[in-house]
């Protein structure tokens, strides 16, 4: 893979992972229409890097939100509204982490499966987005426990390339009566262990050389940029379609996409 081929990936990555539109899905349908072939293990080796970049982006956007759960959860030992919401968190992760424990390898292959699988998933993120988008509005203001674990169930479901993983986290919070702000919050705060541990286990299986890649680091840093610089503007844009309520538009987009990449994938 080339620095400029890295270059458009990145970029890709970084618009699409906070939109409900499937990162992972894009950046398959984006390396077909490059060309771009990747070594054994370097495509998720990158798919986790930008990932990463993108994650760096949520700590820029919503840095005063994590600064406050830091504080209200390590500088004090009463039991608090922060300590229960990262609790909530680290609920929401466990399923995630089950997958990403011994589901590894098979998610590596379903990354290989092909168009078909990514338009097949773009069409369920589209269903997902049209029940948010005509889900009744319930007054529930809080997260609960159970709609934490629920929501996390849907964030480990949408490993699959094409599942839009905030819009599945997003749609399955409102379908379940929850408040569109504080869900997109706790959508983009639920990733950040999960995708940054995977980033670090990598970099040491890499740096211990338990992992050839044939990426070369100057590949790697320009895709990490890209990625990290596009996430801050999606983030902040995704905040706000949440709140005016536009899931509908992305339906529709995801439905076009994944259309099209069913009938690229087959001709």
């Amino acid at each position: 893979m080339t620095w400029w081929q890295a270059l458009i990936l990145g970029i890709v990555q970084g618009l699409t992972e906070f939109l409900p539109v499937s990162s992972s899905g894009h950046l398959t349908i984006g390396q077909e229409l490059l060309h771009v072939h990747f070594a054994d293990g370097d495509m998720l080796l990158f798919d986790v890097i930008v990932h990463a970049a993108t994650v760096c982006a949520t700590i820029v956007i919503l840095y005063k939100e994590i600064g406050q759960l830091l504080r209200g959860t390590f500088l004090t030992t009463r039991w608090n509204s922060e300590k229960v919401y990262v609790s909530k968190l680290l609920l929401s992760m466990i399923p995630v982490f089950v997958v990403g424990m011994f589901f590894k390898e098979h998610v590596a292959a379903i990354f290989g499966s092909g168009l078909e699988m990514v338009g097949t998933c773009l069409l369920m993120t589209a269903a997902l987005l049209c029940f948010a988008h005509f889900a009744k509005p319930r007054p529930r203001e809080e997260i609960s426990w159970w709609h934490a674990f629920i929501i996390g169930i849907a964030q480990a479901v949408a490993v699959l390339p094409g599942l839009s993983r905030s819009g599945a986290t997003i749609a399955t919070g409102i379908i379940l009566g929850n408040n569109k702000e504080k869900v997109s919050h706790f959508s983009f705060l639920m990733v950040l262990i999960p995708v940054l541990g995977a980033a670090f286990l990598d970099l040491m299986d890499i740096l211990k050389g338990e992992v050839v890649s044939e990426l070369g680091w100057g590949t790697m840093l320009v895709g990490f940029i890209a990625s990290f610089v596009t996430g801050c503007l999606a983030c902040k844009w995704m905040l706000e379609i949440v709140k005016k309520q536009k899931l509908l538009y992305f339906a529709v987009y995801c439905a076009i996409v994944g259309v099209f990449a069913i009938i690229y994938g087959l001709y």
